[in-house]
C-alpha cells in the first residue's frame, strides 16, 4: 500500500500526520492526492468518514507553501463547506498542518459578530474556510477579495446544493481566477454536482472511491417497529448503554424536547440544531466530545461533517425522507474501520416509507417489533449495564450563560471521567437481557441509576413502559411527538 510520501505529500506534512497517528493513506487520498498534487481540477466522491479533509488539505498546503504571502482582503485559497461545524472542524484539520508551513487561516460563518474576521482579513489570510454566505457578505461590503485564489476547495458539494446554497456558491466560484485550481468533494455526484464540475472545472479527473450508496461495511442496522406511546422509553433504554450516541430527530423543536426528556430520565444530553446560537452551538459539542453528555440529539445539521471519535450507536428517531440523508446521518459512527450500530425507530404508519428509504440506500436492515424497554433485542444491539449519571448542566462561566455548575459525570458505563467510552463494541452481551421494565418511568433522583442483568437500581421507582407521560402521544412523525404535553412548560 502506499504511504503519503508515495503520493506525493511533502515530507513536513508527512510528519505533521504521524504525529496525529496518520501514516496510511485512506483510498479516497490515494485515489486523488496524486492529481491534486499535480494541480489538476479534481472531483472526488467519497462517502462520510473516508478521510476526504486530508485529500484536499494537502495539496492547499502543498501548494502555498513557500509562495508569496498573503495580502490583506485577498486570500490564496478558499474552502468552502455547508455548516459552521464541518468549517469549523476542516479548520481543526488544517491548523497544525499551515502552522508547520508558516500559513495564516481565518474561518468565515455567520452566527458571530463579522468584526474578527474583518480584522483578519484586512491583515492578510492565506486560507480562508467559510460558508458561503457570510463570504458573499463580507466581499459584498468590501472586506474580502477572490480575485487572488489560486485554489478553491468545495467540500460536500451535494449537501450545499441540498441547502439551497448553489447560486450563491456559483457567484462565489465566479469570483476566483480561471487559472486556478479547484478541487470538488462530495458523497454523492448527482445532477447538481454535475452541474457545477462542467460550469467550473477544466479537464477534471475523476475518482470515486466506494459505491456510490453502499453503507460503511462495518455497520449493523436495525429498525424497530415501535408504538408512539413507547419510543421515549425504548430510546431512553438504548441511551443509556455504554458509549456515545448521536440521536437524530426531524425538526428543531423535536431534537430540543428531546434532549430536554432524555435529560429528566437522567441520561446527560445536548442538542445541536438551526436555532441554536453558536456559542451553544460550540459548548454542546465540546460537552459531546468531552463526554460530559454522552448524547447528542440532531436536527440533519449534524448529519454532514461532524467527528466525533467512538460514536457507536445512531438512532434515527425520526426516520429520516430519504436515503440520502439516512447514509449521511448514519455514517457518524462505524468511521475510519470501527465497528457501529444504526438503529431507526418507526411506527406502523412509517414502515413503508423506511422500506423504500432502505432499499434505495442499498441495505438490508433486521426488523423487530419492539412492544417496550424490556424486550431483549435492545440489550443485543446496545450492550452493556444501563447507566443514568443525571442530567447535563451546561457551564455558567461569565458569557456563556446555562444553568448551573456541569456535574462531574462518568459518561455512561465508562470507568474514566474523560470523554465517552471506546468499549460498547467490545462488550459482550448480557444475554437475553431479561425483564428489564419500563426505561421511561419518571426522572432519577440525584446519583445513577442503573440497570444491569435485567434490574434497576438507584433512584427513581419503576413505572409502565408507557413513558410516565412525557414519552406519550403527539401527532406526526416528527420527533416533536416525543414531547407532547410538555409545550406549555
Amino acid at each position: 500500500m502506499s504511504s503519503f510520501i508515495d503520493l506525493g505529500v511533502p515530507a513536513d506534512l508527512t510528519d505533521v500526520l504521524k504525529g496525529l497517528g496518520i501514516e496510511t493513506p485512506t483510498p479516497i487520498q490515494a485515489a486523488t492526492l496524486p492529481d491534486s498534487l499535480a494541480g489538476r481540477d479534481v472531483l472526488g466522491r467519497g462517502r462520510t468518514g473516508s478521510g476526504k479533509t486530508f485529500a484536499f488539505l494537502l495539496p492547499v498546503v502543498a501548494r502555498l507553501s513557500g509562495g508569496q504571502r498573503a495580502r490583506s482582503r485577498t486570500p490564496r485559497a478558499l474552502i468552502m463547506a455547508p455548516t459552521r461545524e464541518l468549517v469549523t472542524q476542516i479548520e481543526e484539520s488544517l491548523r497544525p498542518l499551515a502552522e508547520v508551513s508558516g500559513l495564516k487561516v481565518r474561518t468565515v460563518f455567520g452566527g458571530v459578530g463579522q468584526n474578527p474576521q474583518v480584522n483578519a482579513l484586512r491583515a492578510g489570510v492565506d486560507i480562508v474556510v467559510a460558508c458561503p454566505g457570510r463570504l458573499e457578505d463580507l466581499i459584498q461590503q468590501g472586506h474580502c477579495d477572490l480575485s487572488q485564489v489560486e485554489v478553491t476547495v468545495l467540500d460536500e458539494a451535494d449537501h450545499m446544493a441540498d441547502l439551497g446554497f448553489l447560486p450563491v456558491v456559483r457567484r462565489l466560484l465566479g469570483q476566483t481566477p480561471t487559472q486556478g485550481q479547484r478541487l470538488f468533494f462530495s458523497a454523492t455526484l448527482d445532477k447538481a454536482v454535475d452541474a457545477l464540475t462542467r460550469q467550473f472545472l477544466t479537464s477534471p479527473v475523476t475518482h470515486e472511491a466506494d459505491s456510490a450508496q453502499s453503507p460503511v461495511a462495518t455497520m449493523t442496522h436495525h429498525v424497530l417497529q415501535v408504538e408512539r406511546d413507547n419510543r421515549l422509553a425504548i430510546l431512553t433504554d438504548l441511551t443509556s448503554a455504554p458509549g456515545r450516541t448521536v440521536v437524530f430527530a426531524r425538526t428543531k423543536h423535536g431534537a430540543k424536547g428531546l434532549a430536554r426528556q432524555l435529560n429528566r430520565n437522567g441520561v446527560p444530553a445536548v442538542d445541536l440544531h438551526g436555532n441554536l446560537g453558536q456559542n451553544a452551538r460550540t459548548r454542546n459539542l465540546e460537552a459531546f466530545h468531552e463526554g460530559r453528555a454522552t448524547v447528542l440529539v440532531a436536527t440533519d445539521i449534524a448529519a454532514r461533517g461532524i467527528h466525533v471519535d467512538d460514536v457507536t450507536l445512531v438512532v434515527h428517531a425520526d426516520p429520516p425522507a430519504e436515503h440520502k440523508a439516512y447514509l449521511h446521518r448514519s455514517g457518524r459512527t462505524a468511521r475510519a474501520g470501527s465497528e457501529g450500530t444504526v438503529v431507526t425507530l418507526m411506527t406502523r404508519e412509517q414502515a413503508g416509507d423506511v422500506r423504500s428509504l432502505t432499499k434505495a440506500a442499498g441495505i438490508r436492515p433486521i426488523h423487530t417489533s419492539v412492544n417496550d424497554a424490556s424486550h431483549p433485542v435492545l440489550v443485543e444491539i446496545a450492550p452493556g449495564d444501563r447507566v443514568r449519571p443525571g442530567a447535563y448542566l451546561a457551564p455558567t462561566a461569565p458569557g456563556q450563560g446555562g444553568g448551573g455548575r456541569p456535574p462531574r459525570q462518568k459518561p455512561a458505563g465508562s470507568g474514566t471521567s474523560n470523554g465517552g467510552s471506546k468499549s460498547r463494541s467490545r462488550r459482550k452481551p448480557r444475554g437475553s437481557g431479561g425483564n428489564a421494565g419500563s426505561a421511561a418511568g419518571g426522572t432519577p433522583k440525584a446519583g445513577a441509576s442503573t440497570r444491569s442483568g435485567g434490574q434497576r437500581r438507584g433512584g427513581g421507582q419503576r413505572r409502565s413502559g408507557s413513558g410516565s407521560g412525557s414519552g406519550s402521544g403527539g401527532s406526526g412523525h416528527s420527533a416533536a411527538g416525543f414531547s407532547s404535553g410538555q409545550r406549555r412548560r
